[in-house]
């Protein structure tokens, strides 16, 4: 077993590492960006049927969902008194609520009479009345009305407020859990990585646009799409001449959270015999880079890297231009990818460009996954929170790259996506029931599944 401490293995990509390309950046990296934690978890597989077995989703429904940490929501969702958000997934369903004082509240969305729903979308309202009976809940959760409540008198010795979930908020995302036992948030987190986030600011950001589409494959396998960067070399090439994708540095805390931090602004490892020039990492980049700002005609100054230009533009575009000071503010927080996961199912982005934050949830069951993307945008410093966007559905048949306002970045999205059915296929079809994991670069998924295991096996939470 390696020691904990160190941050590479010794069997890993030959290119420059990620601290030697932080080192001859053009400003100061503070320590959240140098911080590493990685662990040899061993060379196991994991099996095939942990993917399409109906008795394992039954497992992670009964022993892991109801137990973890989900993200419920963000604050921008619901912004006033009175606003809620309907959360589904595996078959609960939960009302996250803004309440007089502007705390949050989550109350499991079943009317107490007879079983109804009490709301099947978000919205906001004055009380929380059943639309079959009338019995009326406050937005605190405590009983309002009971309807005829001359049949109801029993009633009175029984306590009717609509049962609670605990809460947490964290970076402007709201948090909930049915566990009484599970750790704080966190603490659930871990502390090195829920409080680098405070210099990151997601709580200043609002969701611009959000984005949502049924994959189908099990939602282990879409997530586990996005927690190695190393597939790019074939499923991803126009984004090989600025990404670094074997570069990549990953990196895990704890059983719950863990980070692939890729650099941008450099070409990666396996086009290292092209030789390509500055101004050619320039010229790919705008032509095919989604997420931040295009460099398209920019000149790159004698001895000056794309790296350095691509950092300076978003300094520019996403802090300058909304009033924030940049002075201290690295290259690397405005360019890399800090794609981080928090588990099960939430996975967002550090950092200072646009914030990528994906979620994923089964729908509804073993074979498809719900796959929703966000892009948060930082609100101007003096301004107000602007509303958050609402989820745009896509269909069967629009590809992710009709979604005009994240430009190149749809193809991406769609070259991911048309692999993952056929993941499942081959899951459901293999022949020696076994997935195995490359030791440093899948080194994230093999945490995944450890942790799965603990919830599995009662030893968490």
């Amino acid at each position: 077993m390696e020691d904990a401490s160190r941050t590479y293995p010794a069997d890993r990509c030959p290119a420059i590492t990620v601290d030697e390309i932080l080192d001859l950046d053009s400003r100061q990296v503070p320590p959240e960006v140098r911080g590493d934690s990685w662990r040899d978890l061993g060379t196991e597989p994991v099996t095939a049927e942990r993917y399409t077995s109906v008795a394992f989703f039954e497992a992670e429904k009964k022993h892991m969902w109801p137990n973890v940490w989900q993200m419920a929501a963000r604050e921008d969702e619901l912004l006033q008194p009175g606003d809620y958000v309907v959360y589904n997934n595996v078959g609960r369903s939960y009302l996250v609520m803004r309440q007089d004082d502007g705390s949050v509240k989550a109350f499991h969305n079943v009317c107490l009479h007879r079983g109804r729903k009490l709301r099947t979308e978000s919205g906001s309202a004055d009380d929380l009345t059943c639309p079959f009976h009338g019995f009326a809940w406050k937005t605190d959760g405590a009983i309002k009305h009971i309807p005829c409540e001359w049949d109801f008198t029993h009633l009175k010795e029984r306590d009717m407020s609509l049962p609670e979930l605990r809460v947490e908020r964290w970076q402007g995302f709201i948090f909930v859990t049915e566990s009484t036992t599970q750790l704080s948030l966190r603490d659930y987190i871990g502390a090195e990585v829920y409080d680098r986030f405070g210099r990151w600011r997601l709580d200043e950001c609002y969701t611009a646009l959000w984005i949502g589409k049924v994959v189908n494959a099990n939602w282990k396998a879409v997530s586990e799409a996005f927690m190695e960067a190393w597939h790019s070399i074939v499923t991803h090439p126009q984004i090989l001449p600025y990404t670094g994708d074997a570069n990549t540095r990953y990196s895990m805390w704890g059983d719950h959270a863990n980070l692939a931090l890729t650099p941008f602004g450099l070409p990666s490892p396996h086009l290292a015999a092209d030789n390509l020039s500055e101004d050619d990492i320039i010229a790919a980049f705008s032509r095919t880079s989604g997420r931040s700002a295009s460099l398209e005609g920019r000149k790159l100054a004698e001895g000056e890297t794309a790296r350095k230009a691509m950092a300076e533009t978003n300094r520019a575009n996403y802090l300058d231009a909304l009033g924030y000071d940049s002075s201290d503010i690295s290259d690397s927080e405005m360019l890399d990818a800090f794609t981080y996961n928090i588990f099960p199912n939430l996975s967002p982005w550090g950092g200072f460009v646009p914030n990528i934050v994906y979620r994923w949830r089964p729908w509804p069951d073993q074979n498809a996954t719900l796959m929703e993307v966000r892009l948060l945008a930082r609100k101007p410093k003096d301004g107000a929170m602007p509303e958050a966007a609402e989820m745009r559905f896509l269909e069967a048949d629009q590809p992710w790259a009709t979604v005009t306002e994240w430009g190149a970045l749809g193809e991406v999205f769609d070259q991911d996506m048309e692999n993952l059915p056929y993941v499942q296929e081959g899951l459901i079809a293999s022949a020696n029931n076994r997935v195995e994991l490359g030791r440093y670069q899948e080194g994230r998924i093999r945490q995944f599944h450890q942790t799965m295991d603990k919830y599995l096996a009662g030893q968490l939470p």
